[in-house]
C-alpha cells in the first residue's frame, strides 16, 4: 500500500488517510475521498445489466463524494462496514476486499481526483461507468493501480 500512497501524493492529491479503526478522526464536513481497495482474488460483478465485469486481484481506487448529512465521516464509515445492503457499485467491492483505506479531502472533487490520477500511466480504467453512471465528465470512478 505504500507505493499506492506515494502514487496518490505524486498525482498531487493530499488529505487525511484513515482505516476502519481511525474513522472517528474524520471530519463531518462535505468533500470527496479516495477509497483504496485490495482484492486478493478476481471478482466478477454484474453491474451493467448486459455485461459481466471481471476485476482481477490487485489494488483499486474508487473516487467518491460525500455531500450528504454527516459528510466524509458518515460516508466512509458506511464504506468500511462489511455488512450492508448494496446501494452503490463500490458496495460490491467493499464487502469483498481484503484490505481497505481511505483518503478524505474536505471540499475535494471526485472527478478532479480521477483526472489527476489518470495522468499517471500506472492508473487505468478497469470497468467503464463503474461508480460514474450519473457523471458526465468521467468514464469511470474506479481505477486500477498497476504499480
Amino acid at each position: 500500500m505504500k507505493e499506492l500512497h506515494q502514487a496518490i501524493r505524486h498525482a498531487g492529491i493530499s488529505g487525511q488517510y484513515c482505516i476502519a479503526q481511525t474513522m472517528q478522526c474524520l471530519p463531518d464536513e462535505k468533500g470527496a475521498y479516495l477509497l483504496m481497495l485490495q482484492l486478493d482474488a478476481a471478482v466478477e460483478l454484474n453491474l451493467h445489466k448486459t455485461a459481466m465485469t471481471r476485476l482481477e486481484a490487485g489494488w483499486y481506487i474508487y473516487s467518491g463524494s460525500a455531500k450528504g448529512p454527516g459528510g466524509l465521516r458518515s460516508r466512509l464509515r458506511r464504506h468500511f462496514r462489511k455488512t450492508k445492503k448494496s446501494h452503490w457499485h463500490v458496495d460490491h467491492l467493499t464487502t469483498q476486499c481484503a484490505d481497505m483505506a481511505a483518503l478524505s479531502v474536505v471540499d475535494g472533487d471526485e472527478c478532479q481526483f480521477v483526472s489527476m490520477l489518470l495522468k499517471q500511466p500506472i492508473f487505468t480504467i478497469p470497468s467503464k461507468r463503474f461508480g460514474s453512471t450519473d457523471c458526465r465528465k468521467c468514464d469511470s470512478h474506479l481505477l486500477q493501480f498497476n504499480g
